[in-house]
């Protein structure tokens, strides 16, 4: 069960969705998440009150089109199924929307199971 945070910079409400039917599906294929769970924040940046900042870094260009994408799950995948799943995302918001590959930026928080509460203030992991 993963948290994902997605935080795109002024992109329509349809293709904001798509972006996160996309690495749903993604996460998915790559990891085994069950389909149905589906925990996200979709955060849509006006420019004005809120906006994303990038730079080029390991000489990757980036611009206003990046997708920053947050995911938190438990701890206990390989290096080999992050990197099935960073290609997976990529991939599919490639062919599931106008993201381009280099615009596509993830970072991995991993947890322990007593870091989960899903409800009714009870550790269900524990």
């Amino acid at each position: 069960m993963p948290l994902v945070r997605i935080d795109v910079l002024r992109m329509p409400p349809a293709e904001l969705e798509a972006v996160g039917n996309a690495i749903q599906q993604a996460l998915t294929e790559s990891i085994g998440f069950p389909p149905d769970d589906r925990f996200q924040i979709l955060t849509n940046h006006d420019g004005v009150t809120g906006t994303l900042r990038h730079g080029t870094y390991l000489e990757i260009p980036r611009d206003d089109g990046i997708v920053y994408i947050d995911i938190t799950m438990r701890r206990g995948r390989t290096d080999e199924q992050k990197r099935q799943m960073y290609a997976q995302v990529c991939q599919r918001l490639t062919e599931k929307t106008r993201v381009a590959p280099h615009n596509v930026f993830i970072v991995v928080h991993e947890n322990r199971e007593a870091d989960w509460s899903f409800g009714h203030g009870q550790a269900q992991y524990l």
